[in-house]
Parts: C-alpha cells; structure tokens; sequence
C-alpha cells in the first residue's frame, strides 16, 4: 500500500519512470550486442582480473570504463570491482596497496599504469557513517553485486564488463540510456546527493562531455541542493575542478556550472572570475584553447590552469604594487605572486609542486617584457618558457600585451645567432625610443610647451599682483 502511494507521489512529480534500486538479477548483454572492441581493454585489466578469478573471486571492470568501451572510446582509465576483500585482492596481485579510509581501495600496479580495485559495497550496514547533511562519511561494509550496482550514480556508469566472456552485465538499463544519450541517476536524485554532493559535478562533466541530456528528474534538485558542495573537504573539490577543465569540454562545463548555480558553491575564485567581464573572457579564452589542445592529443599541465585562474589576481596586485607601493615592476610582480600563493593556494588547497610552477609562470610574463641585453637568452632557455609564451599569447589575445611581443619572442626562439644579434639591437634602440619619448611626456603633462618652465614660474607668480593691481584701480 505504501509502495503504490511513493509511486503514485513520483509520477505526480514528473518521474519518468520508476527509480526501484532493488534490482537483483542483471541483464546479461552478448558480444554481438554491444560490440565491444577487446582491443580497447587494457591488457593491465585484464590481467588484474584474471588473477582474481584464478583464486576463484568475480572480477569485472567497472563504471566509466565500461561506458567508453559501449561508446567505442579508448577509456583514459580502468577500474576492476571484485567481491574479494582488500585484503584478498592484494595477496592476489604481483604489487598492490590498500589506501583509503572513507573507502578502502587496492591500487594494483603495473608500471606507470594503476587499476583502482574496490570490493562491492553493500546498500546498507552498520560500519555505513553519515554526518548531519546526509554525506556518507565512512563506508567499508561489502556486499552483493547488484547491491554494488545499485550504490553506483549513474545508470551508464552502473554496467560490468567480464574480459574473460565478454559479457556486460547491467542492473538499470545503462545500456538504453546510452542509446538514447541520456544522463540518469539511480535511485532518489536529492538523497543520493545528499550522500555525496560531488555526483553534481559529476552529472554537468558528464553530461557535457558525452553531449548527453541529463534527466529532469536528475537535474532538478541540483540549484537548490548546490550549497551542499561546501561540506565537500576542498581536496576532493579541487580534483574535481581539474577533471572538469582537463575533459576537453570545459567551455561547455563552465556554461553548465553557472546555470546551475554551482560555480559559487564549487570555488569562489571561479565564480568571481564569471562576475567579472574581463576576467571571464581571460577565462574562457584559456579554456577554449585547453579544449582545442585535448583535442589534438596535447597534454595540459594543472599549475598551467590553477595559474589562469588566479592570474587576474596576480595582475591586479602587480599594479598595486608597482603604482601605489612604488617597486620596480619585476619585485612588483613577484610580491603579487607570493601574496596570491599565500592567500588563495591555501583556501582552494592546491599543491606545493603546482604552487612553484605558477611562481615561475607568473614571474615569466615579467621577464617577457625585456628584450634587451642577455636577459632573451636566458629566457627562452627556462625551463618553463614555453608555459610563459603560451600564457603570454593568450594575454596578448585580450588586449593585456602587444601582439607583437609573443610574435617576437616566437621569432627570437627560432632564429639563428647573427638575427638574434639583430633583434636585440633593435628591441634595445626601440627601448631607449620608447623612454625618450616617456620622459619628454612627463615633462610636457604639467608645462606649457612654449615657454620653459622657469619662465612658466615667473608668469604664475605675477599674475596675481595683476589681479591685485587691477583690483586697486577699481
């Protein structure tokens, strides 16, 4: 009775179907339906796998994996669901720690190359923690497949794929969603973001990098349910946001995020550079340039994308510095630099090893501006040179510099000795055009250019006894 009247609650509010979970018994898919090309499977997966079911556990590669190789996509990586435990998986594998608390995983390693192993997890149990917003703290109770199934976000990322058969078992019709490029959650959308505010995020990329429809019963609660997201420990928010700008639709996720209200609640700097029409056309200037460079097979650094977003920071305080506080402009610059590494790197916790990179970044779009004496050639020998050029091109690209300097300095890079000889020579003539010209300015702003400035004194300081004189008359 009180199943019929949840149901009849639901279709009211616009379900389009039923969100039972409780599906015990999966649809077991053939070969010669799904197609899958086992030479997308990593043969580290594969060999994962079967020493687990030599020992005699059930060893399937899991979630995105599984939708990728449905969509004809090389997978970027593999996870590996078992029900062995921990424990069992790493006496079953050649190298293999077990990390984590809130879930214990097995990293299995080969080479460069790791398979993320879990043990199926159970839907409910007594070692399940939740704190007051409904976020599952701890979770290490081990269960039954489909209850493992049933755990999982999305309906596409729910599938399991056996290398040994190749057969794809599915529990909420993953398969049909894909068909029909659609984005599904399993189970109660507004619990099951409750219990992790991050599968949000999650649904924008997703969705944004498939060009799948999310579900209205899936999107509808994430506006209102956004301000969850600040219970998320930064760290986990962080990856997140780098897996958003690095899925080669950033412009698309960042398009997502605001309409959804998720920018804010994700990183403040974020929605403070989507406030701002310059720093937004910064932003998604560099953004659609990272997705043109994924797309072509390029990598993409994380300093490189922590150093876009916090850059009109930095230039803000560059000038401050420069103009209010009096410093030379390269000290100028490396004061902003550390204040913003001081103040936001620690509030949006982004790692030691990016935070020097960014320095150096940053430092460069000083360096870059002098063309003149030995300082060229030290340039273009740093190491992070061409980080340097790229963000000096896509400053260049918004007006902040001439285009003419990054042509030069490409120009420099490539040249032989005797024309960067040449080059130099004139950058430094230009420079020293550029400071006569500046100094003379200086000189006119407050004179009148027909008289000398003693004369302009002397002129001032009779005008009032005339004024008297005149006055006296009268």
């Amino acid at each position: 009775m009180f199943d019929a009247i949840v149901s009849r609650v639901k279709s009211f509010l616009g379900a389009e179907e039923s969100r039972e979970t409780l599906v015990r018994e999966p649809r077991i898919i053939p070969k010669s339906e799904h197609g899958i090309d086992p030479e997308l499977v990593s043969w580290q997966a594969k060999r994962c796998c079967e020493a687990l079911q030599r020992r005699g556990y059930r060893a399937y590669i899991v979630g995105g994996a599984v939708r990728d190789l449905l969509l004809g996509v090389t997978p970027k990586d593999f996870d590996v669901a078992t029900d062995a435990t921990p424990e069992e998986v790493k006496r079953s594998q050649r190298r293999a720690i077990i990390i984590g608390r809130r879930f214990r995983l097995v990293h299995v390693i080969f080479g460069q190359e790791i398979i993320e192993c879990s043990t199926f997890r159970a839907l409910e149990g007594a070692g399940v923690r939740k704190d007051g917003s409904g976020r599952v703290i701890s979770d290490n109770v081990f269960g039954e497949m489909w209850e493992d199934a049933a755990r999982r976000d999305f309906t596409i990322n729910a599938m399991y794929y056996d290398p040994a058969t190749e057969e794809v078992y599915d529990y909420h019709h993953g398969f049909e969603d894909i068909a029909r490029h659609r984005l599904r959650m399993i189970g109660e959308p507004a619990e099951r973001y409750r219990e992790d505010p991050v599968r949000m995020l999650r649904a924008v990329r997703i969705s944004a990098k498939l060009g799948f429809q999310i579900e209205p019963a899936t999107e509808k609660p994430i506006s209102r349910m956004a301000k969850l997201l600040k219970n998320v420990p930064t760290a986990r928010l962080v990856d997140e946001v780098l897996k958003l700008l690095t899925c080669g639709h950033a412009v698309e996720c960042v398009k997502r995020l605001r309409d959804d209200g998720l920018s804010a609640a994700l990183l403040p700097v974020l929605d403070h550079l989507l406030s701002s029409p310059e720093g937004e056309e910064f932003l998604m200037l560099a953004l659609r340039r990272t997705d043109e460079r994924l797309a072509i097979g390029k990598k993409i650094s994380p300093f490189f994308l922590f150093g876009t977003l916090l850059w009109p920071q930095v230039k803000r305080r560059w000038q401050y510095n420069e103009e209010t506080r009096g410093l030379s402009r390269i000290a100028a610059l490396h004061e902003a630099a550390v204040e913003v590494l001081e103040t936001e790197c620690h509030t949006i916790s982004i790692q030691r090893r990016f935070q020097a990179d960014m320095h150096d970044l940053w430092l460069m779009q000083g360096r870059l501006e002098r063309r003149t004496g030995k300082t060229p050639y030290s340039v273009v020998q740093h190491p992070r040179y061409r980080a340097g050029y790229d963000f000096l091109l896509l400053r260049s690209q918004v007006g902040e510099v001439p285009e003419s300097l990054p042509e030069w300095w490409d120009a420099f890079a490539n040249a032989d000795d005797d024309t960067r000889i040449a080059m130099i020579r004139e950058a430094q003539a230009e420079a020293r055009q550029t400071a006569d010209q500046a100094r003379r300015g200086r000189v006119a702003e407050g004179s009148d250019a027909s008289q000398p400035s003693g004369e302009r004194r002397r002129r001032s300081r009779r005008r009032p006894r005339r004024r008297t004189s005149r006055e006296g008359q009268e």
